[in-house]
């Protein structure tokens, strides 16, 4: 799909001319795909940069727009005003592109608050709506941790917020709006938003082997966002610059293609799943699984390896040929414990030891077969 323009239909869509006008109904009709995936209006979906740019524009977008006021600013001196600018309300399993975004809004005057999870990660719609307050802008939470593979109750905490709402005397375009990072869910997850009931949702390419670099947004119509960058007024102004064509092309094949064999693909990965996370509960010691024990994505094992390091285990096993990772992929050249173990309550020493295998298209029962029979001597 992406190849013809790579090569010669190469137009800039906000040209006039014939290729341009041609580059700008490849992207209209990239969108009315996403759109389905989504089941929302093809206006509805804002193309951006990556997952990362996606959840940015989601949680500083939104806050900015609905701000209670700004900062003042005179002779180049930042004068604060008094009281709070809003509230956004998280959990403490996201991602660094929602958890980074939000500590940010501290610094400018809004209020934040960071839910704890229980021990298999999930959030309760109970925790969400004792955390809502008059001044909260904009719940986020993932739909699929990307560590641990949890799945959040997503529809559950959207008719938590709605009723709270309805209670509070607010319509449906009215703050505390909803947003889920769903990256992680694509391909394994049901995306319809409005069997969701959220007001943003994030995806990007390179989770449904799609282009790297390429993510998309739904914003639902009503719900105002402040842009991140500025400039041409591309996408319908929120997200200036010259948009990647070839890339928004490839992501809304790589989601569609992802949706149509979604079921089939789940029905195959999770006996895989299951069958590694049983041999290494068999086969090695002092193992531990994290994350939920059923309500978890289909292509994902997750355990603690006590008495090692995790960063360790995953050097033996690049010798071997197998690629692990341990906390996320985003930090995996890092050495800090990941957030994710430890907002399950568990010891610095889990989190340090944690491994995180992902099945894949790939993926095959030898392949299992392989990662049984190389790590327990890695272990030992």
């Amino acid at each position: 799909a992406m190849e013809p323009l790579l090569t010669d239909d190469f137009g800039n869509p906000s040209a006039l001319y014939a290729v341009g006008r041609s580059a700008k109904e490849t992207i209209a009709a990239a969108r009315e795909k996403v759109s389905r995936v989504f089941g929302s209006r093809s206006d509805e979906i804002i193309f951006t940069g990556s997952g990362t740019e996606s959840d940015n524009l989601a949680v500083l977008g939104v806050a900015r727009a609905y701000a209670r006021f700004s900062p003042e600013f005179t002779a180049g001196r930042k004068v604060e005003a008094s009281g709070t600018r809003g509230h956004v309300i998280t959990s403490a399993i996201e991602h660094h592109a929602v958890l980074n975004p939000v500590l940010h809004l501290r610094k400018e005057g809004f209020t934040t608050t960071v839910l704890p999870v229980d021990d298999y990660g999930r959030v309760t719609p109970e925790a969400i709506v004792g955390a809502l307050t008059p001044e909260t802008l904009l719940v986020s939470v993932m739909y699929a941790n990307n560590e641990i593979g949890t799945i959040e109750p997503i529809a559950a905490i959207s008719k938590a917020i709605r009723d709270w709402k309805t209670e509070h005397g607010r319509g449906v375009n009215d703050q505390p709006f909803f947003h889920t990072d769903a990256c992680q869910a694509a391909g394994y997850l049901d995306l319809n938003v409005q069997k969701l009931g959220v007001d943003l949702l994030t995806v990007n390419g390179s989770k449904i082997y799609g282009p790297k670099g390429t993510g998309a947004l739904y914003l639902r119509r009503g719900v105002r966002v402040e842009p991140l960058v500025y400039g041409g007024g591309q996408e319908q102004r929120l997200r200036s610059g010259t948009e990647n064509v070839a890339g928004i092309v490839g992501l809304a094949e790589a989601l569609r293609l992802a949706t149509a064999e979604r079921e089939a693909e789940v029905a195959r990965l999770v006996p895989l799943r299951d069958k590694l996370l049983a041999g290494i509960m068999q086969a090695v010691p002092k193992a531990v699984p994290n994350g939920h024990p059923t309500e978890r994505l289909p292509n994902n094992v997750n355990v603690s390896l006590l008495d090692i390091e995790g960063e360790a285990v995953l050097l033996y096993l690049d010798a071997h040929g197998i690629a692990a990772a341990t906390g996320s992929a985003c930090d995996s050249a890092s050495l800090e414990p990941s957030h994710v173990i430890l907002a399950l309550g568990r010891p610095y020493e889990y989190a340090h030891a944690s491994i995180r295998f992902t099945l894949g298209r790939k993926t095959t029962a030898d392949d299992i077969e392989y990662v049984l029979q190389a790590l327990p001597g890695i272990v030992e």
